[in-house]
């Protein structure tokens, strides 16, 4: 396989009800829909996806069912409330031989993960990410690398995109 592609899904916007954990808010109706604008968004520039790592709160999976992208998904633990390191490992672990990802996670890991692996931080996208990453934003990566051996600074950031 010549490259793979990774793509870096921050959850839709959610809403904050009164007693509810951070863990386990909701999207709001605005999330759902930057949900489903970002699945047809990846459906048409990316195409299918091999495998998807989601996070487990509760934002994140409503994420993912609202994009309608249906792909083998592992739901981890380690990407709630966690380092972009924590990140790397997780792609590193559970990416297997996927040629197309989708990680699905929250801020500030998501911008770290691909500001981290992009080789080259001067680019249109990269500049973007590093500015601001909101809901739903989408970074789309390529790398020579398998996912078993994925380094920092060994992938290019060749996409960055909010749908709105």
């Amino acid at each position: 396989m010549s490259h793979r592609t990774l793509v870096i899904l921050r959850h839709g916007k959610s809403s904050y009800p009164a007693g509810i954990p951070d863990h386990e808010r909701p999207l709001a109706a605005r999330g759902e829909r930057q949900a489903a604008e970002a699945g047809e968004w990846i459906t048409a520039h990316v195409g299918k996806i091999d495998l998807v790592l989601c996070s487990t709160a509760t934002r994140t999976r409503q994420t993912l069912a609202h994009t309608g992208l249906d792909a083998p998904t592992h739901y981890l633990d380690e990407l709630y409330a966690a380092s972009h390191l924590d990140y790397l490992e997780a792609l590193r672990e559970h990416g297997g031989d996927a040629s197309a990802l989708l990680l699905v996670g929250h801020e500030p890991s998501v911008s770290a993960t691909a500001l981290e692996l992009a080789g080259d931080r001067t680019t249109e996208a990269a500049r973007a990410v590093e500015q601001h990453y909101p809901t739903s934003g989408i970074a789309v990566l390529r790398t020579k690398l398998a996912w078993s051996e994925l380094e920092t600074g060994h992938a290019e950031l060749t996409r960055f995109h909010v749908p709105r």
